[in-house]
């Protein structure tokens, strides 16, 4: 029986994938009171600059400072629900926290994923390559790449070059953009345009089989801080900033 959205995983993993994606949004969306916001600290200095730079409001600007944690939280999810997807298609797995992320079943390939092209440091790309060249040397006949999902070309070539002041090169490790990845796991050249192309319709019949959990909560965070505000007379700025900063010099005094 012939697939209903991509033909190189089947419906039910596909749709697999998009429920897992799901849940991560879910989670990353409920409720972020003041605590969970303040769990990096928040740079007010930047804020203040946006307030009167891009003229936004206080309260506005904090609603989108909680977007911004809850996108960069979603980030993370994206390529793990490529990973996922790739774990599916037949003759390789999950790494499932192995120090990579997909292999093949066969021990022939190895590779390590990452969402976007620009996503490490120079120490990190060094400690990546570093790692791949590990797995090649182990596994003789293995080829091991780095895939960049979102890449700025489509290409698959060796990895070589200077990092850190050093030059590194093998003669099986590969840096490898996503769309050649999903074709190389695959056997299908167009694998990653048949991923865009259905998943709009996978997500909304994965949509009709969800229940809606009503208990969900809503983000707290800025209620809070403005309760806060209630009593100190401060702005919400001035609230945050206290509330981050009141052991630096001075800052006590707000």
């Amino acid at each position: 029986m012939k697939n209903k959205y991509v033909d190189f995983v089947t419906d039910k993993h596909l749709l697999r994938c998009i429920e897992n994606l799901h849940n991560a949004y879910l989670k990353a969306k409920q409720n972020i009171s003041k605590q969970n916001f303040y769990t990096n600290k928040v740079d007010t200095i930047k804020l203040t600059f946006d307030s009167k730079f891009n003229d936004i409001n206080e309260a506005s600007l904090i609603q989108a400072e909680i977007l911004r944690q809850i996108d960069k939280s979603i980030n993370n999810s994206i390529g793990t629900f490529h990973e996922q997807v790739l774990g599916g298609i037949k003759g390789y797995e999950l790494g499932n926290l192995s120090g990579f992320d997909v292999k093949a079943k066969d021990d022939t390939l190895f590779a390590d994923i990452k969402n976007k092209h620009n996503t490490m440091n120079s120490s990190s790309a060094e400690a990546l390559f570093q790692k791949l060249a590990r797995y090649a040397n182990d596994y003789k006949k293995a080829k091991c790449y780095w895939v960049q999902i979102l890449a700025k070309g489509s290409f698959c070539e060796l990895w070589s070059g200077e990092i850190n002041g050093k030059e590194y090169s093998h003669s099986r490790v590969y840096k490898i953009s996503g769309d050649r990845f999903y074709a190389l796991l695959s056997n299908y050249e167009d694998a990653f345009f048949q991923l865009y192309k259905s998943l709009p319709g996978a997500i909304k019949d994965y949509l009709k089989t969800f229940k809606e959990d009503n208990q969900q909560g809503e983000n707290s965070a800025l209620d809070e801080i403005k309760s806060e505000t209630k009593k100190s007379k401060r702005s919400i700025l001035d609230q945050i900033t206290f509330e981050n900063y009141s052991y630096y010099l001075g800052f006590d005094e707000l």
